[in-house]
């Protein structure tokens, strides 16, 4: 036992975090792996997600660092990026419980088959450079802070939704986009962290080793995207925004899986 943990449960959960932080760096959607994890570990929801939050805000900033030592991170503009999203983050975690979220339930997984599609199918997707749509002043103030209040709220493809901005708003390469995204994950996820800790749902034993999994995950992740760059981001981010989708529509509570059903059973 460890901190009062089973220490074949931490050992476990090490190695999930350790793949889902590699997974990460790359394209997002680690916490397909350990937010199911932490709940067959037997917590509850809520301290599921906040100790999540924990791990994937440490892999986050690791992946970050990789990106930022490799100079593939414009600070000047990229700071307030990050800043817009963080600040967002924390008013969406304060708001959580006046949006209706049926909403997102129904409409996530439809932004997130789209933004696959998008991927799969785009022209421009490659390493290189474009000429930009948004400044990175309107993209501080629109993008970036809508997306940072979705990851308060909910958070599911909030990296996807990053990637596609800074791809398409702000015609970075795929790898830069991806350098940002995980700067602008680092800024939303540490916001919407810290409410979490104050309000007391980590479970920090847990998270803390898990963050270590995420940290050494997140190293590799970042070094196998800046190595081969689009012909790696570019199909895991197809298969990584269509699994979350799934993932979405499997609960049996959900409106647009329940519609659907409602129009083929004829009711």
């Amino acid at each position: 036992m460890i901190f009062g943990v089973d220490i074949g449960l931490i050992a476990g959960l090490f190695a999930v975090s350790l793949a889902a932080g590699c997974v990460d760096a790359i394209a997002g959607g680690g916490g397909l792996l350990t937010l199911p994890a932490l709940l067959l570990s037997g917590l509850d929801p809520v301290s599921a997600i906040a100790t999540n939050k924990l791990q994937g805000s440490a892999g986050a900033v690791s992946s970050t660092l990789a990106f930022a030592r490799r100079r593939l991170i414009h600070w000047p503009d990229a700071w307030k990026i990050a800043v817009s999203a963080g600040l967002a983050s924390v008013a969406g975690a304060l708001c959580v419980s006046l949006l209706p979220r049926t909403v997102l339930d129904a409409a996530v997984p439809l932004l997130l088959v789209g933004i696959a599609i998008y991927f799969a199918t785009a022209k421009r997707m490659s390493n290189e450079d474009a000429a930009a749509r948004f400044t990175p002043n309107l993209f501080a103030l629109t993008w970036a802070p809508a997306v940072g209040f979705y990851d308060g709220v909910f958070g599911p493809g909030a990296g996807a939704f990053y990637m596609i901005g800074f791809v398409t708003l702000l015609g970075l390469g795929v790898v830069k986009g991806t350098a940002h995204t995980k700067l602008a994950n680092a800024a939303s996820n540490l916001g919407s962290l810290a409410l979490f800790a104050i309000s007391g749902h980590v479970v920090w034993p847990i998270g803390l080793m898990m963050a270590v999994g995420a940290i050494l995950g997140a190293q590799v992740g970042s070094r196998l995207a800046i190595r081969l760059g689009a012909r790696l981001i570019r199909p895991l981010l197809v298969t990584i925004a269509c699994l979350m989708a799934l993932r979405l529509l499997s609960d049996p509570v959900n409106p647009l899986r329940r519609a659907v059903a409602g129009l083929f059973s004829g009711g």
